[in-house]
């Protein structure tokens, strides 16, 4: 598949169901740095369809990837799907806004706890989808505990048959 340019409707679903992303910068001289940002689905917001947007929380007071956009603008978003083996990296530019506090609240999901310090927009320029290759899938506590749930369920079914029929259920646990 080909950089596109455009948003599509796939696009738009793959990242407002995100509850984590990678950002790339670089300084003027080319120095890299990534961080990993994460909070709850949706944190990453579509603002229209080139602009995304996510409230910048209170950090490690480090400030790499402030520092590498007051002077390289140009960023890159990485954003993946574990279970789905799916990602998209998605090339632009970014800019730290720090005096509207009204667009950082706004960008701030009231399910996150700490200060927001500012917002961060991402212009795309052009983004990929590309290959499962290598991507072993995982899954969230959010998919897994229903599956637990239903067969932590099945299990005491059926050991209430067991004892019903006179067995003792707990003569075929496995060893810790």
């Amino acid at each position: 598949m080909a950089w596109q340019t455009r948003m599509t409707q796939d696009l738009a679903q793959f990242i407002t169901e995100r509850d984590h992303f990678y950002m790339a910068t670089a300084n003027a001289a080319g120095r890299p740095y990534i961080q990993h940002r994460g909070g709850p689905k949706g944190f990453l917001k579509l603002l229209d369809e080139k602009t995304l947007g996510f409230a910048d929380f209170a950090g490690n007071q480090q400030f790499v990837t402030l520092g590498h956009l007051s002077e390289n603008d140009q960023a890159f978003l990485f954003l993946i799907d574990y279970p789905a083996r799916q990602r998209v990296k998605i090339r632009g530019r970014a800019r730290a806004v720090s005096d509207d506090p009204a667009l950082a609240r706004s960008l701030a999901d009231p399910a996150c706890r700490g200060r927001v310090e500012r917002a961060i927009l991402f212009e795309i320029g052009e983004w990929d989808a590309n290959c499962p290759s290598h991507i072993l899938p995982r899954w969230d506590a959010a998919a897994l505990t229903p599956a637990f749930d239903r067969l932590e369920k099945r299990i005491r079914a059926l050991e209430a048959q067991v004892r019903e029929l006179g067995g003792d259920p707990g003569e075929f646990e496995l060893p810790a």
